[in-house]
């Protein structure tokens, strides 16, 4: 094992003996303040009774000494916390970002602290996260699970947890989570309503109920509409762009290809508006494609996308309400918070045209090397 040895300072023994100024202790708030150390904690925290002058000079005095509480301290003095963890999937991924925004917003209106980690959709980083809330005693911990074993191992610590965008601890903890299906029925009769008949589904995975309930409501429109499932149009592509854009070509290189492309995350339909791109497409004339979720460069394109929109921020502040509530009612009945999701119409798709599929095969048969 390597040893770090003692950097020498000249005229020193060997160890540095320089020191960064002492951090501020309440007691020397108190002695500035000439009050008790209990009074000054009292004044401190605007708890209990204590003189408005004599509070007056304890703030002031730890104005002067730049005092900051050691909140985690006292938390584990108390065997209470008032930070909560907020575990996520992805924070380059805008949905992510804005759900954790939105749990930090609630958070701080109710006087708690956020402990924020992203595990980057890896299981491992997802159990490293658990463990860090269980250490640290949160009061609670709202997540976007992966499975159902953060949640459990969690709950197991008596740590109140709510799943939030999606569900695995159906029965044991509460959720706050989007219409995922009757959005995906929508945004697919819009298509169906413009006359489209192939119409691709790119979903990142149906392990997760927002995969599978998009899938869901993606073939309870088509049946509706009397139209069977073609499973050369189902294509699970992961959460990668790259991947997103491969998965596309290959599908427009379909005889017949399809006409409109229902993207089942925003990840996705990146990939796709890419491989469109490659292609040369005209859109809509030559491709429609619509998204469940939305992201900022989806209004900043031209066609604007249509969509589905998740208030991600909305979502992460109800998931942090009802944490609140948990903690305050433990034994209060397990609850799911349905929210809905608003399918917003705009130039991305348009009615279908007879012209669509010999144009996209002369391109494909000229496309770059490379692109393949």
């Amino acid at each position: 094992m390597a040893t770090v040895k003692s950097a020498r300072v000249a005229g020193g023994t060997g160890t540095d003996t320089r020191s960064r100024p002492r951090r501020p202790t309440i007691r020397d708030v108190a002695s500035a303040a000439g009050v008790s150390q209990s009074t000054t904690s009292r004044a401190l925290r605007n708890q209990g009774y204590v003189a408005a002058d004599v509070k007056d000079r304890v703030h002031k005095a730890a104005a002067r000494l730049g005092y900051v509480p050691d909140v985690l301290a006292r938390h584990l003095r108390q065997q209470v916390s008032h930070s909560i963890g907020v575990l996520v999937s992805d924070l380059r991924n805008s949905f992510y970002a804005d759900l954790a925004a939105g749990a930090s917003r609630a958070a701080k209106r109710a006087g708690y602290t956020v402990m924020l980690i992203d595990d980057q959709l890896l299981a491992d980083e997802e159990a490293e996260a658990s463990e860090a809330f269980a250490s640290m005693r949160v009061a609670g911990v709202v997540l976007t699970p992966m499975s159902a074993q953060v949640s459990q191992y969690l709950l197991q610590r008596h740590i109140p947890v709510v799943e939030v965008d999606r569900q695995f601890a159906v029965e044991t903890c509460d959720a706050v989570v989007v219409d995922n299906r009757v959005a995906a029925v929508q945004l697919t009769e819009h298509l169906l309503d413009l006359g489209h008949r192939r119409i691709a589904l790119l979903v990142d995975e149906t392990d997760w109920t927002t995969g599978r309930e998009r899938m869901h409501g993606y073939e309870e429109a088509l049946a509706h509409a009397g139209i069977g499932v073609d499973p050369a149009l189902m294509v699970a592509a992961g959460w990668d762009v790259e991947g997103a854009r491969q998965v596309t070509l290959q599908l427009l290189a379909q005889d017949p290809a399809p006409t409109a492309i229902f993207a089942a995350n925003n990840m996705l339909a990146e990939g796709v508006w890419r491989a469109a791109a490659d292609l040369g497409l005209r859109l809509p004339g030559e491709l429609s494609i619509v998204c469940f979720d939305e992201a900022p460069w989806m209004t900043m394109v031209s066609p604007n996308l249509t969509t589905v929109r998740q208030d991600g921020v909305a979502l992460g502040e109800a998931a942090v309400v009802r944490l609140l509530q948990r903690i305050e009612a433990p034994s209060a009945p397990i609850s799911t918070l349905m929210m809905r999701a608003e399918v917003t119409v705009r130039g991305s798709s348009a009615p279908v045209t007879p012209a669509r599929t010999p144009r996209r095969q002369t391109l494909l048969d000229n496309q770059p090397p490379g692109r393949e």
